[in-house]
């Protein structure tokens, strides 16, 4: 695991938590964009008038994305940061209290604006942050998706029976929908569709990548997945019956090689499964209003 030190203007930091915890590295910074890792550490540094670390986080997924996202990007109308991460933010001072709360250390050099510092100092900025809520008020764009509760059981025509490609589907937006995030089917990209993503925000790409098989193509089904790995460094998986297994094991032993080690093989009954105990533990929590 690496530590961070990411430098931004405050306006930047403002945009990134508006839009869900993304930041963003300009092409001549693709060999430090490369050495990031999943769960690596970040620091918030906000540049004057602030002057100082304002937060830390963990960094989730990166990704590629040519959509103007930060200010100076839409003045321009051009891309300057392409290189992207999501972060989950573990503590950061409230907006008001930036100013007056930053934590300033003469062991960090904040002109780079991405750059490793040690373990120990990081931990030390850590430790003196403390833990602090970060909210904002913002107006989230309407988003035309069903609720949980509108999604009902997949139609039961007998429990032995193989579940429909639409079915699996149904189940797989839910417990994405039950773990917050942005859920679509029928994904178009530049080879086809995808049968569902997820998403953690609604200017990212997606962050799970999921291909339902049942008595279909499975070459073309992981072509698909290796592409939206190529592309956006998802998380990827296929949903196939257990007859599938040795075959998909091949391919991935063979012309996927690439992915070998990156994509999850789910048979289709554990679907069910993982729906019916999500939805359990969602029903648990609202009745105890948690």
């Amino acid at each position: 695991m690496n530590y961070w030190l990411v430098v931004g203007a405050v306006k930047n930091w403002d945009t990134a938590f508006e839009h869900g915890n993304i930041w963003g590295l300009k092409k001549s910074q693709q060999h430090l964009w490369d050495t990031l890792s999943e769960g690596d550490r970040v620091l918030f540094y906000a540049t004057q008038p602030v002057g100082g670390v304002i937060g830390h986080g963990i960094i989730r997924t990166k990704f590629r994305q040519g959509k103007p996202l930060w200010p100076e990007e839409l003045r321009k109308h051009e891309i300057i940061w392409p290189l992207r991460f999501e972060f989950d933010v573990e503590s950061c001072l409230p907006r008001r209290e930036w100013n007056v709360s930053k934590i300033i250390s003469k062991e960090i050099w904040p002109r780079a604006g991405f750059q490793l510092i040690s373990r120990d100092i990081a931990e030390e900025l850590i430790n003196v942050l403390g833990e602090n809520k970060y909210t904002i008020e913002e107006v989230k764009p309407i988003l035309v998706r069903e609720s949980v509760e509108e999604y009902g059981e997949a139609s039961e025509l007998g429990k032995s029976l193989i579940p429909t490609h639409e079915e699996l589907q149904i189940k797989l937006m839910e417990i994405g929908k039950l773990q917050d995030y942005i859920v679509e089917k029928e994904y178009p990209f530049d080879i086809g569709r995808l049968d569902v993503v997820w998403r953690r925000v609604i200017n990212s790409v997606p962050t799970y990548v999921f291909e339902v098989q049942i008595g279909g193509d499975i070459y073309h089904a992981l072509s698909k997945l290796k592409h939206a790995f190529d592309l956006w460094n998802s998380h990827i998986f296929i949903i196939a019956a257990e007859k599938d297994y040795d075959k998909a094991n091949l391919l991935l032993s063979g012309t996927f090689h690439e992915i070998e080690q990156r994509i999850k093989f789910i048979e289709l009954s554990k679907i069910k499964e993982l729906h019916e105990r999500k939805k359990a533990y969602f029903n648990l929590e609202k009745e105890l209003g948690i």
